[in-house]
């Protein structure tokens, strides 16, 4: 069953959208940002998905989640982490691993433009740099089918979790090194990866030297991590950054080793949830308005990038 759950804000005086020199690996689409002012909101969503070892499978519920989210009026749909294989053994995905133009993500771009909604495709396997590695690839599609920018993931998932498994994503991940942001008819995008979530520095540095609007945030959280911390966190995101968070995530068994956690959430700069579905574990999209001139209320009644310290006042204190 698909559900689809959806939750709106208010709509306020648009704000021009701040604008920086891309980083590398970004492209920075003027028109699109100009695109982003012609009103006050735009409507996204963001998926629930339980994926598997199985290409095509996968590739249909994403398209059957696409048409829910064009039904809607969603301009964007945001997918999680592994959102076109999970594989079930170690080692198996770098099995199917591809470039970029390969036929796995070629058949997303097909989408997007057949469907035209731009999509956030979180956590692609992307061939790496030899044959023993991947990137943990985030692509973004315009409604056109291109591929705008890409993302690779910087922190690994090298953990013993505490009743639970142990994960080692460094042997067959190779980390990326470059902090992404790009302009969009969405508003200024940063992109990133379930664990990278744990590390403030990289949303920070999206938002106070990128100056991005919304961060993405594409997860297959374990189900012991995701009880624990993935709502705190979040939402932590979006108040120390004044940024909506768009967190789609992966829920329920994948196989007999793996479970993700779910609770797929749209969090406003204010900390407030407006987008999740009801239930945790179910496939579906929740649905919520970027409303511009909220970010800009909130970035002004409470200026912090004002009131930020330079890097170099955190000086070590002298003995």
């Amino acid at each position: 069953m698909v559900v689809i759950s959806a939750q709106y804000s208010l709509s306020r005086a648009l704000s021009p959208i701040p604008r920086t020199t891309p980083t590398r690996r970004s492209v920075t689409t003027m028109a699109a940002a100009a695109a982003a002012t012609t009103t006050t909101t735009v409507r996204v969503a963001a998926a629930q998905m339980t994926s598997i070892n199985d290409l095509s499978t996968n590739f249909n519920t994403c398209s059957r989640l696409v048409q829910d989210a064009v039904a809607a009026g969603a301009k964007l749909l945001c997918f999680p982490e592994n959102f076109s294989f999970v594989g079930s053994k170690d080692g198996e995905s770098l099995t199917i691993a591809e470039t970029l133009d390969g036929p796995i993500m070629q058949r997303y771009c097909s989408l997007a433009r057949e469907s035209s909604i731009w999509l956030s495709l979180g956590g692609f396997q992307e061939k790496g740099p030899d044959e023993e590695h991947l990137c943990n690839t985030h692509v973004l599609i315009d409604d056109s089918g291109n591929i705008r920018s890409t993302y690779q993931k910087i922190h690994l998932f090298d953990v013993d979790v505490p009743g639970g498994a142990v994960y080692k994503e460094s042997r067959f991940t190779t980390a990326g090194q470059d902090i992404i942001a790009v302009d969009s008819p969405m508003g200024r995008l940063g992109l990133t990866v379930c664990y990278d979530l744990r590390f403030p520095e990289l949303y920070q540095q999206l938002r106070f030297q990128h100056q991005v609007q919304v961060l993405i945030v594409p997860a297959a959280f374990t189900k012991v991590t995701g009880e624990a911390h993935w709502e705190i966190l979040l939402r932590a995101r979006a108040i120390e950054t004044q940024c909506y968070v768009i967190a789609p995530a992966q829920a329920g068994r994948h196989n007999e080793k793996r479970e993700s956690y779910g609770d797929t959430l749209i969090i406003d700069p204010w900390g407030k949830v407006v987008g999740r579905l009801p239930d945790r574990l179910s496939t579906g999209i929740t649905v919520a308005d970027i409303d511009f001139s909220l970010i800009d209320s909130v970035r002004t009644k409470m200026p912090i990038s004002k009131h930020r310290k330079p890097l170099d006042f955190w000086k070590p204190a002298s003995l």
